[in-house]
């Protein structure tokens, strides 16, 4: 795993803080007191904590790394309408994340050539309050391409084995989907894939307003069919893959099999399912629709019991707005309402209230949402403090209190299953590079952005074996 090179998209903004202090301050798995020292955007060194350091973060706060969210879908360009780079990453760094990497769907064009990413890259230029990096797709007619997609600087591939919803990302049958693993084996690509089998899946249509009738269409067999489907075909090829969004948490026996087995296999699950409970979902309620969709608490409680047994690999938002007309389409039908949940910036205060209701400490959850994500993306040097890391850090006060309102949100439409919701820890500040991008009560100080781009490939076999949305 290597850092993957960052390309600054933005005039250089004002310089911040060359040191802050906390007296809680995240570093190698455990509070401590520390001041961290900041030069050139980079962290370039650890050292007792002084009270006369730049930036003294309050005694009621804590001094994380940046999270890192690894599926985002940011929308643009084409449906910028749902969501953007200007809005999106705002939501992220209000949310303490510091680098996000970008769905290949839901934008027009869809991430499936090099041309669609540079058009992609251009849509960004300017607009990023945090790091970004691109994910490509695997969709029937470019399998024989991911090589140039992935020499163009995405971080990995990602294909749907059903409809995706989108007439533009087409879906892949069993055969496209080994063929897909072997292309990537080649040069030890990684395809991450949203699993639930069409076969088990209802035809789409009408539902009706009762979410029951929607989770019905959606059984949890679909899941495990569609991840048995990927662990066999990574067995096969000796290929990576990654399950995105886990719902099922029946299926974690399957992942937890294989794992020991030395399939090369990583696994995410989002807030929405850690948080949010099916028999509390509203009649007609279309924020809370997602695909695979939000199961019940004791499906709930086994994927809580994968995060702490390590089945579980990161979560991630999979941040997937729509505009509330589509989310409000067919008034209140579940079967006609667009899947897709708003997480981006929610997702930090929502598992932490959820996590320390269970008992489960800070720093146990924060590497699910800081290197877990980086190592899905396959980004060194993320999610952590120390020296020579870019200083992207957050200020959270994991013990304050606020509401979640809506209409106060960054996305840029005001959507949220948690409207209304008391969430417990708020983000207060977010560093990007050494800079103050966000502040709570003030909003976006800076785009200090950049992009990230991998590195470009060389045919290599695989190697030794490692373990590493809401989409239609």
């Amino acid at each position: 795993m290597t850092q993957l090179p960052a390309a600054d998209l933005t005039p250089a903004p004002a310089a911040g803080p060359r040191s802050i202090a906390a007296r809680r301050v995240f570093l190698d798995g455990v509070f401590v007191p520390a001041t961290v020292e900041i030069a050139g955007g980079v962290v370039t060194g650890i050292r007792p904590f002084d009270a006369d350091a730049d930036g003294v973060v309050p005694e009621d706060a804590v001094l994380l790394p940046g999270l890192v969210d690894s599926h985002v879908h940011l929308d643009e360009p084409g449906r910028t309408e749902w969501e953007g780079f200007l809005t999106g990453t705002a939501a992220a760094a209000a949310g303490g994340v510091t680098t996000l990497f970008d769905m290949p769907l839901n934008s027009v064009p869809v991430t499936i050539t090099v041309e669609a990413l540079a058009d992609k890259r251009d849509a960004a230029q300017g607009k990023l309050a945090v790091d970004v990096g691109y994910w490509g797709g695997a969709v029937p007619e470019n399998l024989g391409t991911l090589v140039e997609l992935a020499d163009a600087g995405v971080v990995g591939v990602k294909c749907f084995l059903s409809p995706s919803g989108i007439d533009e990302f087409g879906h892949l049958d069993a055969a496209q989907l080994e063929a897909a693993l072997t292309e990537l084996a080649v040069f030890d690509g990684l395809l991450i894939v949203h699993a639930e089998d069409p076969a088990h899946l209802h035809a789409d249509g009408p539902l009706g307003p009762h979410y029951a009738d929607f989770l019905a269409s959606r059984p949890p067999a679909s899941e495990e069919a569609a991840i048995t489907s990927v662990i066999d075909a990574a067995r096969r090829t000796g290929a990576r893959a990654h399950i995105v969004h886990v719902s099922d948490g029946t299926a974690l026996d399957a992942v937890r099999a294989a794992k020991t087995e030395g399939v090369r296999l990583t696994v995410e699950t989002c807030p929405h399912y850690l948080t949010l409970r099916a028999e509390d979902v509203p009649d007609g309620a279309g924020a809370f629709k997602c695909c695979p969709p939000i199961r019940d608490a004791a499906n709930q409680d086994l994927l809580w019991a994968g995060l702490l047994d390590g089945t579980i690999d990161a979560v991630v938002s999979d941040h997937s707005p729509s505009t509330r007309a589509l989310k409000e389409q067919g008034g209140g039908d579940f079967g006609l309402a667009w899947g897709g949940i708003a997480g981006l910036q929610t997702g930090l205060s929502a598992v932490w209230t959820a996590a320390r209701a269970r008992g489960i400490r800070l720093e146990d959850l924060l590497p699910l949402m800081t290197t877990g994500p980086a190592r899905i993306a396959g980004v060194d040097g993320l999610g952590v403090i120390r020296p020579g890391a870019p200083a992207h850090l957050v200020v959270f006060r994991p013990d304050a209190g606020w509401t979640v309102d809506a209409e106060r949100l960054e996305y840029r439409n005001k959507l949220s299953p948690w409207h209304g919701q008391r969430l417990s820890g708020v983000v207060a500040e977010t560093l990007v590079h050494g800079v103050p991008v966000w502040r709570v009560d003030e909003g976006v100080l800076a785009r200090a952005g950049r992009e990230i781009l991998a590195e470009p490939t060389a045919a290599v076999a695989p190697t030794a074996l490692t373990g590493g949305g809401g989409d239609r």
